[in-house]
């Protein structure tokens, strides 16, 4: 854990967490469950049952003690934002249906994603361990949170998993496509976890464009800057004040000509193939049983034998070490000891919400 000095019931961090931003003010460490309760009462004040406001919460801080900032309790801003003002619906409970063409989807009914989202994963390993495969649709969601942290889970119960979809762009048009200078696409992430070797799953969590959405909302609440060379100005400039993205800039593409392809194919899947996206966007799961292609140990040992080969690899100039998606996400976790690290700025924007509803 990162050493820190108390001043007021606030710890001020005396190392910064892992970060992509560049803050021009402090960091504090918050106990996790203070800030799940704290969280959870502001969800629960707002109109969500207290189920949901809990699993949203704890979402939350888990993001936040896994180092994802931009998922993690800075969200709560966004989200109250978005249930005040009638994007999202705070009194939805998602719900598994079956369509008219024969398909199971989960309906989310307008209201935030993440509980959606945990139903879809546990409903699609249900079927896959019946029939080896499922393929789910997830509609009429709002933000669904870090797809890692379920695609984590169903990989250490013996599945792996693959979600991405988009849609919606007439309201989120982030992205630029390779080669353009203005925003026409969502950042429609793409997640897949599997089951690993002797230290977990393996997964990949990734938006299509060079800094995730998040991070920018990120920036604006600790009044901070993003990275070089991930944001352009409406211009098409490249800049690192995150105002200017929000005065008509765009994120630039993964990869360029790579990240633009994988964005435009979960928009092709999140729209052409799903229907109309409400709220946010349309997603599509897909789970399959490993089991039933190898024995679990078996698996593990060849799985094993791979990521160490790569762990054992001379590091390139200026790295420490070759990593394993999803290996620093839960050695983060564990080196947090609880304690969230996240700005002074977005912290107090919080509990000003807090006392505010």
């Amino acid at each position: 854990m990162f050493p820190y000095y108390q001043v007021d019931n606030i710890h001020f961090m005396t190392k910064p967490a892992r970060s992509k931003l560049t803050l021009r003010g402090e960091r504090v460490t918050i106990d996790s469950n203070e800030a799940i309760d704290i969280v959870s009462a502001i969800f629960e004040k707002i109109g969500c049952n207290k189920r949901t406001a809990r699993t949203v919460a704890e979402h939350l801080a888990d993001t936040s003690l896994c180092g994802m900032e931009s998922h993690g309790l800075m969200r709560t801003l966004q989200y109250t934002e978005q249930f005040q003002n009638g994007y999202m619906d705070p009194f939805a409970v998602p719900r598994i249906v079956t369509t008219l063409r024969g398909a199971q989807e989960v309906d989310g009914f307008g209201g935030i994603g993440i509980p959606a989202m945990s139903l879809a994963y546990r409903h699609g390993m249900k079927i896959a361990k019946k029939a080896g495969i499922s393929a789910l649709a997830v509609r009429n969601v709002g933000h669904t949170g870090r797809h890692g942290a379920f695609a984590d889970e169903a990989a250490e119960e013996g599945f792996l998993t693959l979600c991405t979809g988009g849609g919606n762009r007439e309201i989120w048009r982030q992205v630029a496509p390779h080669g353009g200078a203005k925003a026409l696409l969502p950042t429609n992430p793409w997640c897949a976890g599997i089951p690993g070797g002797e230290q977990g799953s393996v997964v990949m969590d990734f938006a299509t464009s060079k800094i995730a959405g998040g991070w920018i909302y990120a920036a604006q609440s600790a009044n901070a800057l993003l990275p070089e060379d991930c944001i352009i100005d409406a211009k098409g400039n490249p800049t690192r004040e995150p105002a200017d993205y929000f005065n008509g800039g765009a994120i630039l593409p993964a990869g360029e000509h790579k990240g633009y392809a994988l964005a435009l194919m979960g928009e092709l899947i999140g729209e052409a193939m799903l229907g109309p996206s409400t709220t946010e966007c349309n997603w599509i799961l897909i789970t399959i049983d490993t089991k039933r292609f190898r024995e679990p140990s078996a698996m593990r040992c060849v799985a094993e034998g791979l990521l160490e080969e790569l762990r054992q690899c001379p590091p390139a100039s200026g790295f420490e070490r070759v990593e394993i998606p999803g290996e620093r996400e839960r050695e983060y976790r564990t080196q947090s000891n609880g304690a969230i690290s996240i700005p002074e700025d977005t912290w107090q924007q919080i509990l000003a919400l807090q006392t505010a509803l």
